[in-house]
């Protein structure tokens, strides 16, 4: 139990030989950030990046978003492979706080990986007090973060999407967990921006046993040294994302909330019956009503469905491209880009609509992603962009309209730049939240605000286009009876307030004489 000479790691038993973090693992974390995981994913960090209570973090030079994550650390004392859940906590022999520190200006060039944004020396400061892990319950840690004496963090185990033991037990599939590493289990909500002069001092204690870790207290320094040399590799760039993400919403951030969202969240939702209603509802039929309410510029243009693509109904999710740049690419185009995210964050019965500027010259959506959408039970897909892996996508059993198919791969025309924000797609103007339909003859978008006082015109449209059909099936004459005339207006109202089916009648004979059902030909 007795640290070694470095100081660094006074508060471990040893230095660790490897180090692994947990994603996403508090409810309150993951609720903050719209997803829960189904389960648990991991990444590195380097024992290089361990500091003991007391030490200063740098924030280097040109860098802006240094965040802190108070965690519950557990400290591996019996080696584990293959352990299962019910046995792996016999493998943890302390429990103690760390702090999982991020620089995410570095995190979008990470693509994923955390090396470099959360590798850095002092990054994962731990201690300072060992708490046996063989006197507490697991379930039942309490953690908590101050920033300058402020508690910012303050959850529980109980509140973890997956006990501890897991992490152990999955983990142990994988490779060796052995004596002295360390497993950082994730941050509850609360986790945000913190600037050189902040002390932050982070605690694991079980309040029923009273152990504690003590509080392990890091101050934050502004770094002085060299700048980042651009020949050795990428800088630190920081956009609204990366801010969002560090300071843990929009309002934090200082930035306004992401266009649309007040708008959306106002719109009332496309409930079963109206869906339903609108599942009966041709494109054309919508068209029309819109354009008497004058609505002419709603409808997608230049898509088509790809072969097997049914009917589309459902509420827009957004995405957009803008035109390909090298440096943007580089930038924004890798690792867990705009249009993974969004197609990781599309639900049940969206519909994913993705600008491309209407540039078919390289693809906008793949079978994987389409496989994606459809596991998360979208409705479809509507690019105005191409499709490629055509054939794979056609057959992946989602409805999905496109501009056309190409073999090249996104980074020839098109960046990933956002989502969840208003585009414009196939020369019309498309909002999250928005109702699109889509069938043979293209696809539309529906004003929320209308949706209702649309479709029901439209099935009375239908209904009453149909009963001419039938008239006209009869040998009636075009004349007088499409459009109707008053007395076929006052024919086919007398039958339908009567509840006679469309067909079951005939509006009157060829030579405009009453028939035995008392309506007239026009």
């Amino acid at each position: 139990m007795d640290p070694q000479h470095d100081a660094r790691f006074a508060g471990l038993p040893q230095r660790p030989g490897k180090i692994v973090a947990v994603h996403v693992s508090y409810a309150s974390r993951a609720d903050q950030r719209g997803k829960r995981p189904a389960t648990p994913s991991y990444f590195f960090k380097p024992s290089s990046s361990v500091a003991a209570s007391g030490a200063e973090i740098v924030r280097p030079r040109g860098t802006e978003l240094l965040a802190f994550e108070g965690e519950v650390a557990l400290v591996i004392g019996e080696p584990a492979r293959w352990v299962s859940a019910d046995q792996a906590w016999a493998h943890v022999a302390w429990v103690t706080a760390a702090n999982d520190f991020g620089l995410y200006d570095l995190r979008a060039n990470d693509k994923g990986s955390n090396v470099r944004s959360k590798g850095g020396d002092g990054f994962t400061p731990i201690g300072q007090t060992l708490i046996n892990a063989a006197d507490i319950d697991p379930a039942a840690l309490r953690l908590r973060t101050w920033v300058n004496g402020e508690l910012v963090q303050d959850d529980t185990t109980g509140g973890l999407i997956f006990p501890l033991a897991q992490f152990v037990a999955d983990l142990s599939q994988h490779f060796t967990l052995e004596t002295g590493d360390v497993i950082l289990t994730g941050t509850p909500a609360g986790s945000t921006v913190v600037a050189p002069g902040d002390l932050v001092e982070v605690e694991v204690d079980a309040p029923d046993t009273g152990q504690s870790s003590g509080r392990l207290q890091t101050r934050v320094v502004q770094g002085e040294g060299p700048s980042f040399d651009p020949a050795l590799g990428s800088l630190p760039a920081v956009d609204d994302e990366q801010r969002i993400a560090a300071w843990g919403s929009e309002e934090a951030a200082g930035l306004p909330a992401a266009a649309g969202a007040d708008e959306s969240a106002a719109r009332p939702a496309l409930t079963p019956e109206v869906r339903a209603k609108l599942m009966d509802c041709p494109v054309a039929g919508l068209s029309q009503q819109l354009r008497k309410l004058g609505f002419n510029n709603v409808s997608i243009d230049g898509v088509r469905a790809l072969p097997g693509s049914g009917k589309i109904v459902g509420t827009a999710r957004t995405l957009r491209f803008v035109a390909s740049r090298e440096d943007l690419f580089k930038s924004h185009g890798g690792g867990y880009n705009a249009q993974k995210r969004a197609f990781d964050a599309i639900g049940e019965g969206e519909v994913m609509v993705i600008e491309a500027r209407g540039d078919a010259t390289a693809g906008t959506l793949g079978d994987v992603l389409a496989l994606r959408a459809r596991s998360n039970g979208a409705a479809g897909i509507i690019t105005d962009g191409a499709v490629r892996d055509h054939d794979a996508v056609a057959a992946a059993g989602i409805p999905v309209y496109s501009s056309g198919a190409h073999p090249a791969v996104l980074g020839r025309r098109h960046v990933p730049w956002d989502h969840d924000l208003t585009i414009s797609c196939g020369g019309t103007t498309v909002q999250p939240g928005d109702i699109i339909v889509a069938d043979a003859d293209g696809a539309i978008v529906l004003p929320p605000a209308l949706v209702e006082e649309v479709v029901d015109a439209v099935l009375d449209k239908e209904a009453e286009d149909a009963w001419v059909a039938d008239r006209i099936s009869e040998g009636e004459p075009i004349k007088g009876l499409f459009p109707m005339n008053q007395q076929w207006r006052e024919r086919y109202e007398a039958e339908r307030a009567g509840g006679q089916s469309a067909g079951a009648t005939t509006a009157g004979t060829k030579d405009g004489t009453e028939d035995g059902t008392g309506g007239s030909a026009g």
